[in-house]
């Protein structure tokens, strides 16, 4: 439990600090926050290092799965800081990854997790990297629909002043997308070429939903090559391909692990 209350520490000390930045323009181009949330980050992973030294293989239900997710969306807001784009994710970010990691400290280790093949593995980091992704562009997403909000309404808040310029972050959102649609891509596929039988594994539900998000995030990206869908359209699109894998990401986990009691 250490490292996962350093971690969680860590996260709020790092979200402090973003905050005070917000408030503060001369401050805003700071990255003293750096301190506090990279240490964070390595002490997440080194939580759950240590949890599959103890069980001798890779636990990735319910509550692991969910604390790696946010360990993805901590890590890559703590990357894409050396573009300083990314910093105004943390204050929603590394509160949400403290708590999915306390989550996993307090209820999230499985005795004897089921081995997995190295080509399952691929499929589950896949997984998990698409959807710590796209965690980000949904954030982004309310983000975008927040600051055009306040700019019709002429409330420039000094919180929405702390984000990038509008098109600039909608140009995140949509490179944040695109990226996350190319690792939901490798997701699915690896699961068709590896994963042998959806109905004895109860993963039917699963595959549906996501193939669904997968379909709207391409017909996002579509509509923005070929129409320049932006503003609260491309929103509505993000969120809602978003639940779809929330959905099937841990909606079935959450049913089969914790109301049914059967292996994920």
């Amino acid at each position: 439990m250490v490292p996962n209350a350093l971690a969680a520490v860590l996260y709020a000390l790092a979200t402090l600090w973003l905050v005070r930045d917000a408030r503060d323009p001369e401050q805003r181009n700071g990255r003293g926050w750096l301190w506090f949330a990279a240490p964070a980050v390595c002490a997440h992973a080194y939580a759950h290092w240590q949890g599959w030294r103890f069980t001798g293989t890779t636990d990735l239900h319910f509550f692991a799965a969910l604390s790696l997710g946010g360990l993805g969306m901590a890590a890559l807001t703590v990357a894409g800081a050396a573009t300083g784009t990314a910093r105004a994710l943390g204050v929603v970010v590394f509160p949400l990854a403290a708590l999915m990691l306390l989550a996993y400290g307090v209820y999230g280790h499985t005795i004897r997790p089921q081995p997995l093949s190295w080509q399952l593995l691929l499929h589950a980091w896949l997984a998990l990297l698409s959807y710590a992704t796209l965690s980000l562009a949904a954030v982004l997403a309310v983000f975008l629909w927040a600051q055009e909000r306040a700019l019709r309404r002429r409330d420039f808040n000094p919180w929405l002043r702390a984000l990038p310029p509008l098109t600039e972050l909608e140009s995140l959102l949509f490179r944040t997308i695109t990226v996350g649609f190319i690792l939901l891509t490798g997701t699915l596929l690896t699961g068709a070429l590896y994963v042998e039988n959806l109905f004895a594994q109860h993963l039917v539900h699963h595959t549906v939903l996501s193939i669904l998000s997968w379909l709207a995030f391409g017909a996002l990206l579509l509509g923005r090559w070929r129409r320049g869908w932006r503003g609260a359209l491309a929103v509505r699109w993000t969120l809602t391909a978003m639940a779809l894998l929330v959905l099937a990401f841990f909606g079935s986990k959450f049913v089969l692990e914790l109301v049914l009691r059967r292996g994920g």
